[in-house]
C-alpha cells in the first residue's frame, strides 16, 4: 500500500509493520496508525509517518543517541495497553522538534521531548506516549562521553 506524504516520495506502507497507538498521540488522538522510516542522510533521525494523514510526520530519535537513559514505572493502564512480555521488546523514542534560534534564525535548534517519550512494543507493534510529570536528572561525565540519566521522581 502506498501513502502520499509530504516527507517522502510515495513511501511504501507495510501493514505488517504498522505501529498501532490505540489512544493516538496527545495532540493527534485521531491518528492511531504509524510506520517508522529511516530519514535519508541521517543515522540518528527516524520519521514516524501517520498512515491516516499524509501531512503528519514526526521526527523521532533513540534517547541513547543523546546519551539519555530512562528509569520509570508503567501504570497498570500503560502495561495493559503495551502488553509487554519482555523489556527487550520495548523501544523508547523521543519526538524531536525545531526551536527557533533568535540569534541565528537560519539555524534552528533541534530539541527532544524528554518528558514525553514514545514507548513501543516492537513485538506486537503497539505504542503509547508516556507523560512523565516530574523527572530527576543526573549527569555522569566519563572520559569518552556524557551521559544523562532521567529518573521519574
Amino acid at each position: 500500500m502506498e501513502i502520499k506524504s509530504k516527507a517522502f516520495v510515495e513511501p511504501q506502507i507495510n501493514p505488517e509493520i504498522v505501529i498501532d497507538f490505540p489512544n493516538g498521540i496527545p495532540g493527534f488522538e485521531d491518528q492511531t496508525q504509524f510506520q517508522l522510516f529511516q530519514q535519508e542522510d541521517s543515522k540518528i533521525v527516524y520519521l514516524l509517518q501517520s498512515v491516516q494523514d499524509e501531512y503528519l510526520t514526526l521526527p523521532v530519535a533513540h534517547p541513547s543517541s543523546f546519551n539519555i537513559n530512562y528509569q520509570f514505572a508503567l501504570s497498570d493502564d500503560e502495561e495493559s495497553t503495551l502488553d509487554l512480555e519482555s523489556i527487550a521488546d520495548l523501544l523508547i523514542l523521543l519526538i524531536l522538534h525545531k526551536d527557533s534560534n533568535i540569534d541565528s534564525p537560519s539555524q534552528p535548534t533541534i530539541k527532544g521531548s524528554i518528558k514525553s517519550p514514545l514507548l513501543i512494543n516492537t513485538k506486537k507493534r503497539i505504542g503509547i506516549q508516556k507523560i512523565i510529570s516530574t523527572i530527576e536528572q543526573s549527569i555522569t561525565f566519563t572520559e569518552k562521553d556524557n551521559e544523562i540519566d532521567l529518573i521519574e521522581a
